[in-house]
C-alpha cells in the first residue's frame, strides 16, 4: 500500500493544509492501492513561493549541472524500472509490458535526449547589431493527466530542467503516486531545494490556482480540451504563457494501393493501444470504399482473439480502463454507436466474457459510421474503433480533417510520395506514414481544440525559454 502523507515543497516532505486524502484505487480488482494528501491554495502559494526563491541562482546553473540531473535521473528510471511499472499498472491499468516499455521506458529516453540536447542547443545567435539570447522563462506550473502519468510528467519537467526553469507539479487525481516517487528520486539526487515542488489535489482548488497565480511564468497542461479551456481562461489575467496537449480524435487513411491486411492489422494497436486511453489514438479508420469488406474481416478477426484481462498478465493486451467514471462514460458511447445505426462488428455492450469485476469494456469495432454520429465526432478514450469508407483521395483527406481537433494521423500508401502528399494536407500536428515510429526527438502537440505549444526535442525546450534581443 502507498499511503503517502505529506507534499514536497522547498526540498521538504511537509504536511499539507487541504483536509482529507485522494485514495487511488486499482482499476483491475477496484481494491485501494494507495492515497496522497488533499492540497490547498495555501500550499500553491507556498510551492510557488519556493520556486520564486530558487530560481535566480538555478537558472544561472551551467548546461553540464542541468546534463548530470537530467542523466542521473534517467538512471534511476532504470534501476527501479520495474517497481515503476507495477506501480502504474496498478493505477492505471496499462498491461505490464507497455507499461515497461511507454509508461517508464519512454520517459527514460526523454530525460536523456535533454541532456544530449544541451550539448548543441543555440541557446545565442547573431543578428546584424543584436545579441538574441533564450533564457529561462521562470516558474512553471505542470499540471498533468493519468493515462501516461509518469511520461506525461518527464515532457514537462525534463526540458523545464534543461531550461532552468523552476517547477510546481500538480499530478493527476486518478494515478499521483508515481509522482511521488519521482519527488523521492529528485529528492535522492540533491536537486537545489524549490528547483521542483509538488502538490496533489483537486483541479479546481490546485490547478485553478496554480493556472492564475501571478508569480507563475508558464503553465503546462495535458489533459481534456474543457479543462484546458478553463486553465486558459484563469491564466489570462496575469498573462502568463500557457501550453496545451489536449484531446484528439485522428484519422488512419488507408490509400488504395496500400498493404491492406497489414494495414488494417496495425489499425488495431494505433487505436487500442492502452486501453485506448490515448490522445493520440488513431481512433477513425478510412478504407477505400472496395476493400471495406476485407478490413472488416481482417479486423473482427482479429478483435475476437485480443486477449482482455488482468493487466499483471504478461500475455494480456487490453487492461481495464482507469475508473468506473472512463468505464461509463465508454459504454455510453458504444450504446450511442449501435443507436445510431452503425455496424457493430466486434466487441460491444457490457463487460468482457469471464470478467465480472474491475473498470472493464470489451474492445469494440464499428464499420459505416457516418461523419453525423457521435463516435465519429467525439473523443471516446477508450477501445473504440470507427470505420468509414471513401470514393477518392480528396474525399478521404476532407474526412480526416472533419474533425475539431488536429493532434495526429496516419496513412498508408505503397507510394511514399502520395502518403506524403496525404499527410501533408492534414490539419494535424503528427502523422505516421506506413506505420512510423513514434520519435521522442520530434515535436508532438495539435492543431486546432488539439491545442498549442509542442513537448519533446528541440521545440519542447523552447517552450520553456523567452527570447531577448540585446542591441549593440
Amino acid at each position: 500500500m502507498h499511503m503517502r502523507e505529506q507534499l514536497y515543497i522547498d526540498g521538504q516532505w511537509v504536511d499539507a493544509t487541504g483536509e482529507g486524502d485522494i485514495q487511488v484505487i486499482d482499476p483491475a480488482t477496484e481494491e485501494l492501492v494507495g492515497s496522497v494528501p488533499v492540497g490547498s491554495s495555501a500550499d500553491v502559494d507556498a510551492a510557488v513561493a519556493a520556486a520564486r526563491r530558487a530560481f535566480p541562482e538555478w537558472s544561472q546553473s551551467t548546461l553540464e549541472e542541468r546534463a548530470d540531473i537530467l542523466n542521473q535521473l534517467s538512471a534511476l528510471f532504470k534501476e527501479r524500472g520495474e517497481e515503476l511499472a507495477q506501480l502504474i499498472t496498478s493505477e492505471v491499468g496499462t498491461p505490464i509490458g507497455y507499461s515497461r516499455m511507454a509508461m517508464v521506458g519512454t520517459p527514460s529516453v526523454v530525460l536523456r535526449s535533454y541532456a544530449k540536447l544541451l550539448a548543441d542547443f543555440e541557446f545565442e545567435e547573431e543578428i546584424r547589431n543584436s545579441l538574441v539570447v533564450k533564457e529561462p522563462i521562470g516558474v512553471c506550473a505542470m499540471i498533468t493527466p493519468w493515462n501516461f502519468p509518469l511520461h506525461q510528467i518527464i515532457g514537462k519537467v525534463a526540458p523545464a530542467i534543461a531550461a532552468g526553469c523552476t517547477m510546481v507539479l500538480k499530478p493527476s487525481r486518478e494515478a499521483p503516486l508515481n509522482a511521488f516517487v519521482l519527488s523521492d528520486m529528485l529528492d535522492e539526487l540533491s536537486l537545489p531545494a524549490g528547483v521542483f515542488n509538488l502538490v496533489s489535489g483537486r483541479g479546481s482548488v490546485v490547478g485553478q490556482a496554480l493556472s492564475a497565480h501571478p508569480d507563475v511564468d508558464l503553465v503546462s497542461f495535458t489533459g481534456s480540451t474543457g479543462a484546458g479551456v478553463r486553465v486558459s481562461e484563469a491564466a489570462a489575467p496575469s498573462v502568463k504563457r500557457v501550453t496545451l496537449e489536449l484531446g484528439g480524435k485522428s484519422a488512419n487513411i488507408i490509400l488504395d494501393d496500400a498493404d491492406i491486411a497489414t494495414a488494417a492489422k496495425v489499425a488495431i494497436g494505433a487505436c487500442f493501444a492502452n486501453s485506448g486511453q490515448t490522445c493520440s489514438a488513431l481512433t477513425r479508420l478510412l478504407v477505400p470504399a472496395g476493400a471495406r469488406d476485407e478490413v472488416v474481416d481482417i479486423i473482427s478477426a482479429r478483435v475476437a482473439g485480443y486477449s482482455v484481462g488482468d493487466p499483471r498478465d504478461e500475455s494480456v493486451r487490453c487492461g481495464p480502463l482507469v475508473s468506473a467514471n472512463q468505464q461509463a462514460s465508454v459504454s455510453e458511447y458504444i450504446s450511442s454507436g449501435i443507436e445510431e445505426g452503425a455496424t457493430l462488428i466486434a466487441g460491444g455492450e457490457g463487460m468482457p466474457d469471464g470478467l465480472e469485476s474491475g473498470f472493464y469494456v470489451k474492445p469494440t469495432v464499428f464499420a459505416d459510421v457516418t461523419p453525423d454520429m457521435r463516435i465519429w465526432q467525439e473523443e471516446i478514450f477508450g477501445p473504440v474503433l470507427a470505420i468509414t469508407t471513401y470514393d477518392s483521395e480528396e474525399e478521404a483527406i476532407a474526412l480526416a480533417n472533419d474533425s475539431e481537433y488536429g493532434l495526429s494521423g496516419g496513412v498508408w500508401s505503397a507510394d511514399e510520395d502520395r502518403a506524403m502528399s496525404v499527410a501533408r494536407q492534414l490539419r494535424t500536428g503528427q502523422v505516421s506514414i506506413n506505420g512510423g515510429a513514434f520519435n521522442i526527438s520530434a515535436p508532438f502537440g495539435g492543431y486546432k481544440m488539439s491545442g498549442n505549444g509542442r513537448e519533446l526535442g528541440a521545440h519542447g525546450l523552447e517552450e520553456f525559454l523567452e527570447v531577448k534581443a540585446i542591441q549593440r
